[in-house]
Parts: structure tokens; C-alpha cells; sequence
């Protein structure tokens, strides 16, 4: 969920109609979405900001809700886990129905491009791999009350489940991209992703976790 420039729309014309078959992805720099120097700035985040906030509401949800009674430490983490297999599911979802919306309209294009096509465009940016704290704050505001909303206390756990998930994203997200891969077992995220933006854009949602893109069938192939 790459959502750094989930922000009012940009001044400059989209580019792509399909994100890595249109563009080919630079390994520098960074593009320029808003013509308002105050509006672009928000569009670039150091990843600790979104990183502290969502692992900080994990724990003070799963505290709160422990200490108060509200949740035995079995239930909380069950709920824990049904919450970060949520988040998993979410993650697929938008990534494959939202940021790689069929570009048929000028309006759809600037969607895609100003929520995920620049992120296709300029891969290595790093600044633009996460939202910035203050949407952080209002996108983890706005998960609580849904799910309290819906679960009862049960929201407590799901809520700690979800945005531990959202966390977890946002870091294996930014290390793919920023690092080189381990000469460990731990590549194989990295390989899954690079599928993604330098051959099948059309396969490979899953971040995170490859679960969805097995279940689904959207695991990439072999060759292309």
C-alpha cells in the first residue's frame, strides 16, 4: 500500500496507461506531482514516521485491551492473527483492483499514475515507499473505528493484527526496493517483487506475503 501520494490530484499530466509496459523504470531521481512546493513536499516521507505509528498502535491496542480486560491473551491472539491475515487479503486487493486500475479515462490514468504508477516509474525512490505521517495518522484513526465499530472489543486484537501488517508491508516494501537482496532464503521476496516491475506487472501483487497470489493464481511465471 504504497500511498505516499494518496494526496489532492497532481498538476502534471499522467504518464502511463500501463504501468511497467508504458514506462520504463528510472533507478534515480523522483517525479514531481505537485506544482505547489508545500503539496509536493507532503508527498515524500522518511519510512521510520509510518513505521513508528503503525507498530506503536499495534502495541497500545493490544496493551490497552489486555490490561483493561477487555481481551484474554488467547483471544488477543487470535485476533492478532485474523487481523494481520486481513491486512494480507487488503494488501492483495488494492494493490491488484486499485493502484493497477485499467487507465480507460484520463481521470483513471492520473488516478493510477498519482497513487501508483509513479512509484512503477521511479522504483528507488525512497521518500515515496510510504504515506506520510500526518495520512499515517488519519488512515490508523480511521481503522480503529471501523473495527471497534464492527468487532466490538474483538476490534482491539484485529485492529493490532491489521496494522502490525500494514507495518510489516511498508518495511518488507521500502527493503526490497532500497536494499539488495540477502544471500538468504529471505530473496525470495525480493525476486517475487522484482517480477512485478521488470516483467509481469499483471502478476505478483502480493508485498508482504506471496499467499494470495498462490491462492488466487497470480503467482508469476517462469518465463515470459
Amino acid at each position: 500500500m504504497n500511498s505516499a501520494s494518496a494526496t489532492p490530484e497532481p498538476d502534471v499530466k499522467p504518464t502511463p496507461v500501463k504501468l511497467s509496459g508504458a514506462i520504463k523504470p528510472k533507478q534515480k531521481g523522483s517525479a514531481q506531482l505537485f506544482k505547489n512546493p508545500v503539496l509536493e513536499r507532503l508527498t515524500h516521507t522518511h519510512i521510520a514516521g509510518p513505521l513508528t505509528i503503525f507498530f506503536s498502535v499495534a502495541a497500545v491496542s493490544l496493551y490497552y485491551s489486555l490490561s483493561r480486560g477487555l481481551l484474554t491473551g488467547l483471544s488477543a491472539f487470535g485476533l492478532f492473527l485474523a487481523g494481520w491475515l486481513l491486512f494480507t487479503l487488503a494488501e492483495y486487493l488494492v494493490h491488484r483492483y486499485v493502484y493497477h486500475i485499467a487507465a480507460t479515462t484520463p481521470g483513471r490514468a492520473k488516478f493510477q499514475y498519482t497513487m501508483h504508477g509513479v512509484h512503477h516509474e521511479f522504483p528507488k525512490d525512497k521518500t515515496r515507499l510510504a504515506m506520510p505521517p500526518i495520512l499515517t495518522v488519519f488512515v490508523a484513526s480511521l481503522l480503529f473505528f471501523i473495527f471497534r465499530f464492527t468487532f466490538g472489543n474483538a476490534g482491539f486484537g484485529v485492529l493490532a493484527g491489521f496494522v502490525f501488517g500494514y507495518a510489516l508491508y511498508l518495511f518488507v516494501h521500502y527493503a526490497i526496493h532500497v536494499y539488495a537482496p540477502p544471500k538468504n532464503f529471505l530473496k525470495v521476496w525480493w525476486h517475487h517483487h522484482a517480477q512485478h516491475h521488470y516483467r509481469q506487472d499483471e502478476v505478483a501483487f502480493g508485498v508482504s506475503s506471496t499467499l494470495w497470489d498462490h491462492i488466487v493464481g497470480t503467482m508469476p511465471g517462469k518465463e515470459k
